[in-house]
Order: C-alpha cells, then sequence, then structure tokens
C-alpha cells in the first residue's frame, strides 16, 4: 500500500504566490535600498582610480596586517587590474559587503536574542541548520520571485545563505563569557545594557568577528553563484565559461575571486587576532 505523496511542492507555490501578492510593496522598498546601496557602493569604488585604490587597499592591509599581507594585496590586486577585471572586481566587492553588512546588521542582535533566552536558541536552531543545509541553487528561486533578476535576488539569496555563522558565534561568544563575571556585573548593579556592552560583548568579539569572517566567506561564494540570476561582478565571467567551455577566462575569473576572498579573509582574520589581544 502506497502513501498519498505529500503536496509539498504546491503548498510552497501557495505560500509564495501568497507572500507575492500580500507583500508587494515591502519587497519592492527592500529592492530599492538594497539596490541603492549596491550601487553606491560600486559608483563609490569605481570613482577612484584603480591604481589609486589599489594603493588605499594596500595601505589598509599595511596597518590592519603585516607587511605581507600589505604586500600580498598589492600584488594581487594589481593582477587583477592587469587581467582587465577590475570594474568587475569592485562590483563584486560592493555585493558582498552589502550582503555581509545586512548579515552582520540582522545576526548579531539575533545571536544576541539566542544567547539571552533559550526559547529563541531552540526555535532559531533549526532553521539555522535548515538555511545552512539546503542547496544554495535553492534560494535563487524565491530570490528571483520575489525581487525579479539582477543585483538585489543576488543580495538577498547571499544573505539567507551566509548569516547563520553571525548568528551561531555570536550566541556561542557570550554564552562562553564566564558565569563568575557575569555574577560580579549584576553583584555591582549592572543593567543587563551595561553587562551586555561592557562585559558579554568585548569578551566575545574575538568569536563573533570569526562568524562575520565565515559570513564574508560565505556572500562571496554565494554572490558568485547569483550571476545565473543577473547579479554583476566576476562571477558572469565564471558563469560564461562554464557556459562556454571557455578554461583560460573561467580560470582568470577565477583567480580573480581567490585574490579577493584571500584579501579579506585574512584582513578579519587580523582583527580577530587583535581582538583577542586587547
Amino acid at each position: 500500500m502506497n502513501l498519498p505523496k505529500i503536496p509539498l511542492a504546491d503548498w510552497i507555490e501557495w505560500l509564495e504566490t501568497w507572500l507575492e501578492t500580500h507583500f508587494e510593496p515591502f519587497f519592492k522598498l527592500i529592492r530599492l535600498l538594497v539596490g541603492e546601496t549596491v550601487n553606491g557602493l560600486e559608483t563609490a569604488l569605481n570613482w577612484f582610480p584603480a591604481l589609486v585604490l589599489i594603493l588605499l587597499f594596500t595601505l589598509v592591509a599595511w596597518f590592519i596586517g603585516k607587511w605581507r599581507m600589505a604586500l600580498f594585496t598589492l600584488i594581487g590586486l594589481l593582477i587583477i587590474e592587469n587581467l582587465g577585471l577590475w570594474s568587475q572586481t569592485m562590483q563584486t566587492l560592493a555585493l558582498v559587503l552589502t550582503s555581509a553588512f545586512i548579515s552582520v546588521l540582522i545576526g548579531v542582535p539575533m545571536g544576541i536574542l539566542c544567547a539571552r533566552h533559550s526559547s529563541v536558541q531552540k526555535i532559531v536552531t533549526p532553521v539555522l541548520d535548515f538555511m545552512q543545509t539546503m542547496p544554495a541553487f535553492v534560494y535563487l528561486l524565491p530570490a528571483v520571485t520575489f525581487f525579479s533578476l539582477g543585483v538585489v535576488p543576488g543580495v538577498i539569496s547571499s544573505i539567507i545563505f551566509a548569516i547563520p555563522p553571525t548568528i551561531r558565534l555570536t550566541s556561542l561568544g557570550i554564552r562562553q563569557v564566564p558565569e563568575e563575571l557575569v555574577e560580579a556585573a549584576d553583584a555591582f548593579g549592572s543593567t543587563p545594557y551595561q553587562k551586555l556592552i561592557k562585559l558579554q560583548l568585548p569578551i566575545a568579539m574575538p568569536t563573533i568577528m570569526a562568524g562575520i569572517n565565515q559570513t564574508i566567506m560565505l556572500s562571496l561564494s554565494m554572490v558568485v553563484i547569483a550571476s545565473m540570476i543577473g547579479a554583476q561582478g566576476v562571477g558572469v565571467y565564471v558563469y560564461r565559461a562554464v557556459t562556454q567551455g571557455n578554461t583560460g577566462v573561467g580560470f582568470e575569473a577565477g583567480l580573480a575571486i581567490v585574490i579577493l576572498a584571500i584579501i579579506l579573509d585574512r584582513l578579519t582574520q587580523q582583527i580577530i587576532r587583535k581582538s583577542k589581544t586587547t
């Protein structure tokens, strides 16, 4: 005896249609805000001449990290400029910064809420498990439905894919604050806000930064995938190379993504190390 199939696909499509019908103004507002943010960042990054921005990024790398990091940043960005992918790389960077910023803006408060309320943690954890294990390509479908094609659905799908590490590690970092320190703060009459700002967040900062680091890396990987639905940047060249079987162009675009990923990863790791020593 075969059990009847659960009409899960029909339910999901009904929910998608219902949301699209009743929340269209909200989706338009999100599309406007995210689109303007990406366009503003992209315009600002491309306003500077490439060599000026390369020198600026190198100085930032030298200030945050060491001379080796600055040297790698200088050589890596010069390679990207030489390959003719500078403008596309800045488009990708604008997408990554936007999705990472929104992920942190939502993820850190959500992580704090999970750390302070076990009931919220129990509800949010299965949702995060679902978000992290669902194939990344699946997120492109509802993003296109609600936000059409272009950079906005790419950013939204990147946020959904990349936000879990920030939420998880923010909650973990706050929960790992020694209990005796929390009790001492309570004994001195600290308010919950003072205890959070002056004690828990500073101690948990290295763990929180590790989550932000992972969010940035996941945002970068998802932004490349989002080129399939119209997101601009280096991912377009990767997608085009795959569809056309052009290995050389694909390798060049992949190299630009690797260089950008290493720079972002090493810079955030240096910030994590500095936060541990302070």
